[in-house]
């Protein structure tokens, strides 16, 4: 008998309560430990603790720039792999080109299907 797969954990950077509060939901359905996160700042220390599996995150945050935050993680050796799927309401291709090169490995718009999402994540993961 195999042993059971390790829970793995999302990470969700998102002003929005209730749309944290959806893509949580989305994830916890599909098995998924879940931290949420309302602004970017304190999320960065928390990134290098936690080392999530995979971040959903956000563009237009309160404090930093979701771009800032995924800039910070590929530049940052140990967090460098870790999959991040923006979502966001910026959804000209120039934002997306933007999202792409500061190294999001999907850039999906507002508003986000579950099917969209959960597909995002599993190509994502299964990329790693």
């Amino acid at each position: 008998m195999t042993d059971p797969q390790p829970q793995k954990t999302v990470m969700i950077i998102e002003d929005e309560p209730d749309a944290a509060e959806m893509f949580a939901e989305m994830m916890r359905v599909n098995g998924f430990r879940v931290l949420k996160m309302f602004s970017s700042a304190p999320a960065m220390p928390l990134i290098a603790q936690e080392k999530p599996d995979i971040i959903i995150l956000d563009v237009m945050m309160p404090d930093i720039s979701g771009l800032e935050v995924l800039r910070y993680m590929r530049h940052e050796p140990t967090l460098t792999s870790i999959p991040v799927i923006v979502v966001s309401a910026k959804s000209m291709p120039s934002d997306i080109k933007i999202g792409i090169e500061a190294g999001a490995s999907m850039y999906l718009t507002k508003p986000v299907g579950f099917l969209d999402l959960k597909q995002a994540v599993e190509q994502a993961l299964q990329k790693v």
